[in-house]
């Protein structure tokens, strides 16, 4: 055995996604730093690096393997934030909304499956953390549809091409 939890339901897509919204909102504030916006942007991201350093912990705890691909992910998490920072504001909150609604997606699967297999007891804790990282994401998917996402060009087409990327990372991310 190579000392690997299979058994744990948190997945290496958990913590990749984490790692990922960290560097995507780092990306953000490269290019709106300075901006009206950044203090908005600045929040979400403060709760997004608690969540990575809780991933962190528990990957650690219960031997989850990260995936291999997480310094493309980073490097690509920062373009992705820094690219649609550069739209502009509504760029930004465009890519928050995608990202953020795919995050809540699979947050939602998880915790489902977690319940559907009567684990509830087991898995207290984590769904605990899940489902209160959960509510912050979808605390920023609202907070990106306040702040103007809908505006961004192309807001449809942006959205679906990046949340498509997003459930493709986590796809690879639970097999590399």
């Amino acid at each position: 055995s190579s000392g690997i939890n299979a058994e744990w339901p948190l997945r290496p897509g958990d913590h990749a996604g984490e790692v990922g919204a960290n560097d995507i909102y780092a990306g953000q504030m490269a290019v709106l730093g300075r901006t009206k916006e950044a203090p908005i942007i600045q929040h979400m991201w403060d709760q997004e690096k608690v969540h990575r350093a809780k991933m962190n912990e528990l990957i650690v705890e219960h031997r989850v393997r990260p995936t291999v691909l997480l310094p493309i992910w980073r490097a690509a998490g920062f373009a992705l934030g820094a690219g649609t920072a550069l739209i502009g504001k509504e760029g930004a909150m465009a890519c928050t909304v995608a990202v953020e609604d795919t995050i809540v997606t699979h947050y939602t699967d998880q915790i489902r499956e977690i319940i559907d297999q009567g684990k509830e007891e087991e898995y207290k804790e984590l769904l605990q953390i899940i489902k209160k990282f959960r509510d912050e994401e979808l605390e920023h998917h609202d907070t990106g549809i306040e702040h103007g996402a809908e505006l961004a060009p192309q807001y449809k087409l942006l959205t679906k091409v990046i949340k498509l990327g997003c459930q493709t990372a986590i796809k690879i991310a639970e097999r590399v």
